[in-house]
């Protein structure tokens, strides 16, 4: 009972410690730190040691990794193996060999400051592909360094692993031996997991999707990552390098979607497990006992990562904004530094101070990193020291002065490359403006004209010269990016139409007051384009479905906001706020509304619509104002959910 109750004690404060840094806006992984640095041994001590959950808590990280490799497929990881090896690997060396002289000049033996340079040259896989997966910033350029230089550092774990016992007293200094045996056990174990991936799970799969057995689905995904993991973990490599293996050679299935979405559930809450464990570190009295040395750590360990990102970056052809954001964004410690502190502090290459103070420092720095991230970004651009028009591509350097009254597509997806191909009929010019590299490279390959970049930022735009465009055509579909490129556009360009698509009305009114000339909810217009199909077939002559389809357009869809909500509808407190509802009453009898006239009632200061009265089984649609209503009338009314609870309360009992 005594576990259930220390698990307990860890999910309610992960739940009150995560509400309350969203409600103030600040980053779930910092708010797990701080979860596990109050309940643990250096806090209340209510959970007992950490080591109890982080062997559950680390497969966390096996389901992050497994989820990145399903987005990095062979031919892309292939594609950046040039950043590996000359920004990844030479980070991990130069890092260390930087550490390594600054701590002989601090007085530290070979061996510990050989352990302080591998903890520091290492960083967190776990916050830093979850902080870019949420912002979407892994498909940038930045992104893209960042994710190659820790699968660098994640085989990087290897040799030190087997290196710091040997570091330890009276160890066998058979270390070669060691070395070479670990590069061969690497070697096997990657070509297994290369031809399992390749031949065999995509037929596993096969069978199991013919069972259409959801639950065998989900256990048939974690059995496969677990399976890679261990095995890797089983040669003495990274049981996170396993996962990432065998997401990439799932991740040109057709089942890769699917396969993220089952995934999820269990990575996020293991991942939440293990910041907790984190912050169980976390010991305040180290932190008040020695705070100059624990700041001097992480200021030197920051300055040093940072410095020799950027500098790698460049060198090997990247822009320097791009490495000064990938600096930023790698540069805390890592959670395998942890894993290398207590080997050390077991083998006796570290001190117990000395343990203390790199704890404090690499759980300060990941405290931190949430932060830098966000900003990471802006940052660069302040630092960077080129011209304006630099953007996230070489290609980008170099704008079309040349085109005007052209369209800018933003977003070059399925309904971007629909809309492209219907100008190119007309001989309308376009530019498209696209985050995905490999989309913009093949649509470059193939003769498009597409920018690689975000629409949401100013260079890119002037680089598409939206100045001189005579239409921009927002084709995400997502409400908020959408809502960013429009205000983006009009600050730049008053006088060009936008146009945007969305997926719902959701947003219409706040799109369109953000400046967009048209809003194209994409719900909407296939339900008018099905109800055009079902009047044309039931006999309705096609010029008044034509008038019909006119005028529904030009009154905003208003006959369409509304719907009756189901079981499966959405009534969370963001999508009660933005959606309007269609609810039936019923008046009684005494009811407060019975026996008066609809104008008298005002029902349109309270954003309300009677959209009909069922009457005696007649149907009255949109009543006018004068009409009296009748005890046992049934009102349709439209409005927002909240809304219309107050009017049905103010109709029966006039409050």
């Amino acid at each position: 009972m005594g576990n259930f109750y220390q698990v307990l004690a860890i999910l309610v404060a992960a739940v009150v410690v995560v509400w309350l840094f969203r409600r103030w806006r600040l980053p779930a992984i910092l708010a797990y730190l701080v979860a596990g640095t109050l309940i643990g041994e250096h806090g209340l001590n209510i959970t007992g040691d950490e080591s109890d959950y982080e062997h559950i808590a680390e497969l966390g990280i096996v389901f992050l990794l497994f989820t990145l490799g399903l987005e990095f497929s062979l031919p892309k990881l292939l594609a950046m193996r040039h950043l590996v090896t000359d920004v990844g690997c030479k980070q991990v060396g130069l890092t260390l060999l930087i550490v390594i002289v600054l701590a002989l000049l601090f007085g530290f033996s070979l061996p510990t400051a050989f352990v302080i340079g591998g903890v520091v040259a290492l960083s967190s896989t776990a916050i830093v592909i979850r902080q870019l997966s949420e912002s979407g910033s892994i498909k940038r350029r930045s992104g893209q360094i960042s994710v190659a230089v820790l699968l660098c550092q994640d085989i990087a774990v290897v040799p030190f692993l087997i290196l710091i016992p040997l570091l330890g007293e009276g160890a066998d200094w058979g270390v070669l031996s060691a070395l070479f045996l670990a590069l061969v056990k690497g070697l096997f174990v990657v070509a297994v997991l290369l031809f399992a991936g390749r031949w065999l799970l995509p037929r596993i799969f096969n069978v199991v999707a013919q069972v259409r057995t959801d639950e065998l689905f989900v256990l048939t995904t974690l059995l496969v990552t677990l399976l890679a993991a261990a095995l890797t973990q089983f040669f003495g490599l990274s049981m996170a390098l396993g996962a990432f293996l065998a997401g990439m050679m799932l991740g040109e299935s057709q089942y890769k979607y699917q396969l993220e979405a089952d995934i999820r559930p269990f990575r996020d809450i293991l991942l939440g497990l293990f910041f907790v464990t984190v912050g169980m570190k976390l010991d305040w009295q180290a932190l008040l006992q020695s705070p100059g040395s624990i700041a001097l750590v992480l200021l030197l360990s920051l300055l040093i990562k940072i410095s020799v990102i950027r500098i790698l970056g460049v060198r090997a052809g990247e822009s320097a904004k791009d490495s000064w954001a990938a600096g930023f964004m790698l540069a805390q410690m890592g959670e395998f530094s942890f894993v290398l502190i207590a080997m050390a502090a077991n083998n006796g290459v570290f001190s117990t101070e000395l343990t203390s103070i790199l704890l404090g420092a690499g759980i300060l720095s990941m405290a931190i990193t949430p932060f830098m991230i966000t900003h990471a970004r802006s940052w660069a651009v302040k630092l960077t020291v080129e011209n304006h028009q630099a953007q996230d591509n070489e290609e980008l350097t170099q704008p079309q002065q040349e085109m005007s009254e052209h369209v800018v597509i933003c977003g070059f997806g399925r309904v971007g490359q629909t809309v492209s191909r219907f100008l190119k009929q007309e001989n309308i010019n376009f530019i498209a403006i696209d985050i995905d590299p490999v989309r913009v490279t093949e649509a470059r390959e193939a003769g498009e004209n597409v920018l690689f970049g975000s629409a949401r930022q100013a260079e890119v735009l002037h680089a598409a010269n939206i100045e001189q465009a005579k239409l921009v055509v927002v084709s995400y579909g997502e409400p908020e990016q959408s809502f960013d490129v429009v205000q983006k556009v009009r600050s730049l360009s008053e006088h060009v139409q936008i146009l945007v698509r969305t997926r719902n009305d959701d947003a219409l009114t706040k799109l369109q007051e953000a400046g967009a000339t048209e809003v194209v909810p994409e719900s909407l217009e296939g339900s008018l384009m099905l109800v055009s199909q079902v009047l044309n077939l039931s006999g309705v002559p096609f010029s008044r479905i034509v008038r019909q389809i006119r005028a529904e357009r030009k009154n905003h869809y208003n006959r369409l906001h509304g719907f009756y909500p189901g079981v499966d509808t959405d009534m969370s407190a963001g999508a009660i706020e933005r959606l309007e509802f269609v609810h039936a009453t019923l008046l009684n009898d005494d009811a407060f509304a019975t026996g008066k006239r609809i104008d008298t009632l005002k029902l349109s200061e309270k954003r309300v619509e009677i959209l009909a009265i069922r009457r005696r089984g007649q149907e009255i649609p949109h009543p006018p104002g004068d009409e009296v209503l009748m005890a046992q009338d049934t009102l349709v009314l439209q409005g927002k959910p909240r809304r219309v609870e107050r009017v049905e309360r103010f109709l029966q009992k006039g409050e």
